[in-house]
């Protein structure tokens, strides 16, 4: 029996939890099925199913191998689109993004690029945990700041500016931050970021918030600011629309951080596929506009990256 044999039987049963039902989906012999799975069990020595007269369900060995050997099966297939699909973007698609930009501005990108490709299948986990994509599967993953994993590739695909503000009302009251010491003596609006980050003098500098509002919510640290409870350093798309109308007032604005840059990332087999590759693409042209940045977005600059950030 060759290694390979069992694996696309034991996961269509896995998923319809019948063998009669994998049958089915597979065009083959409910005997078919019982026998490669029986000789798949034979050649591992462990049970992978447990059959009862109602249902047919995984055991511990099972569990542990059905994820990778979907994820065999998924890559195989993708080899096979990569030669046989004339580019066309095809298969299952995996991405993760932090749950703000993902929500606003990434998903809207992703599902004009789905609908333009019907051979493809996407998934979308918005999330500001810091996923493994290799470990866990995923195809690609959108990330701010300084990146770096020597398992995985970086595309610069947009930039993102943050911005130091707090309502006219607030200042007035509390006065003005002219040096970066001063932030000290105001209340801070702090988000999931533990510092925040400026450009003084030629060298970056970064300042450790201190306040009594916490939120994993941009929304709801930009309310707040716009409340009059403090300073919040934010990017540009939650505070822009208020700085337009004057809600929200700029502070320290000459010793603002370099812009962030956001990349594509992705493990290095993957970009090889055309949906990753011309995703990559798409949200290169589309994300920096999204977000209102001015800046043109360099060409991409592939970069081997060391442990994710999230931003």
């Amino acid at each position: 029996m060759s290694r390979w044999d069992g694996i696309d039987e034991f996961v269509a049963v896995a998923m319809t939890g019948s063998f009669a039902r994998a049958a089915k989906a597979l065009d083959v012999s409910t005997s078919h099925v019982s026998r490669v799975i029986a000789r798949l069990e034979s050649e591992l020595q462990a049970q992978v199913f447990l059959r009862t007269t109602r249902a047919v369900t995984l055991t511990e060995t099972g569990r542990a191998l059905a994820d990778q050997f979907q994820r065999i099966i998924h890559e195989r297939d993708e080899a096979f689109a990569m030669v046989l699909g004339g580019g066309e973007p095809q298969g299952e698609l995996r991405l993760t993004c932090s749950s703000a930009m993902g929500e606003r501005f990434v998903a809207p990108i992703v599902r004009r690029y789905a609908q333009e490709n019907p051979k493809l299948s996407v998934t979308i986990d918005l999330t500001n945990r810091v996923v493994d994509l290799v470990s866990e599967g995923y195809d690609l993953a959108i990330r701010t700041g300084q990146l770096a994993d020597s398992r995985l590739i970086g595309s610069r695909i947009a930039y993102r500016r943050l911005y130091l503000c707090a309502a006219p009302t607030y200042l007035d009251r509390v006065g003005r931050p002219q040096t970066l010491a001063d932030i000290a003596d105001h209340e801070c609006l702090i988000g999931t970021v533990s510092t925040w980050h400026f450009h003084v003098d030629g060298s970056d500098q970064v300042f450790r918030p201190k306040g009594r509002w916490r939120s994993n919510s941009g929304i709801a640290i930009v309310d707040a600011a716009v409340a009059g409870m403090g300073l919040c350093q934010l990017p540009e798309f939650y505070v822009l629309p208020h700085i337009a109308s004057g809600a929200l007032e700029v502070v320290l604005d000459d010793m603002r951080a370099s812009d962030e840059p956001i990349w594509a990332v992705y493990p290095q087999r993957r970009f090889l596929l055309p949906k990753v590759r011309c995703l990559v693409a798409r949200l290169r042209a589309e994300l920096g506009p999204a977000l209102n940045s001015c800046d043109e977005v360099e060409p991409d600059e592939d970069l081997a990256l060391p442990p994710e950030v999230e931003a």
